[in-house]
C-alpha cells in the first residue's frame, strides 16, 4: 500500500474532521465536525455561523484539518493532515452542488432523510461550508517518530 493509498483509506473511513482555525487575534480553536468529501479535494460540513470555528473562518479562512483513526492501539495510529482555504458557501449553484455531496454521504452513512439547500439558506439555523484542500501529509510509516510526508490522495 502506497502512502497515497493510506491517505485515501483514512479519508474514506473517517466521518469526522478536526478543523483548526484561528480568530482575528490569532488564538487557535479546534472543532470536530462531521464531513463529506468530493474527489478528496473539497470537504463539506454544516455549522451554525455563530459557532466559534465559523466566526474564525469568516475572518481568517486559512485552516488546518486532520482526519484520524482513533480506534487503533496507542502508537499505531495514522492520520491525514491537511491545509486548506475554507468558506461559508453563499453562491446558490455552489450550495446546490455542495449540499448534494453532503446529502449523498449522509444518506450513505445511514441518515434517514436527505439534505436540501433550504436547510442551509434563508431562515435556516445552519450554513454549508467548504474547505478547498491544498496540501496533504501523513506520518511516515517507515519512521518511528512524528515525521510527515506529503501525499496526493
Amino acid at each position: 500500500m502506497t502512502n497515497d493509498d493510506i491517505a485515501r483509506a483514512i479519508l474514506d473511513a473517517g466521518i469526522y474532521v478536526v478543523l483548526a482555525t484561528a480568530g482575528p487575534d490569532g488564538v487557535p480553536w479546534a472543532s470536530p465536525v462531521w464531513f463529506a468529501k468530493e474527489d478528496y479535494r473539497e470537504l463539506y460540513w454544516v455549522s451554525h455561523p455563530g459557532a466559534r470555528h465559523s466566526q474564525n473562518i469568516a475572518v481568517r479562512p486559512q485552516i488546518a484539518l486532520v482526519v484520524f483513526d482513533s480506534t487503533v492501539p496507542a502508537g499505531t495510529g495514522q492520520a491525514v493532515y491537511m491545509t486548506a482555504t475554507a468558506e461559508q458557501l453563499t453562491d446558490p449553484a455552489a450550495i446546490e452542488h455542495g449540499i448534494g455531496v453532503f446529502s449523498r454521504e449522509s444518506v450513505r452513512q445511514g441518515a434517514e432523510k436527505e439534505w436540501g439547500s433550504d436547510q442551509v439558506t434563508g431562515d435556516a439555523r445552519l450554513r454549508l461550508y467548504r474547505a478547498n484542500v491544498g496540501e496533504y501529509s501523513i506520518l511516515d510509516p517507515d519512521v518511528p517518530f512524528d515525521v510527515r510526508v506529503d501525499v496526493r490522495p
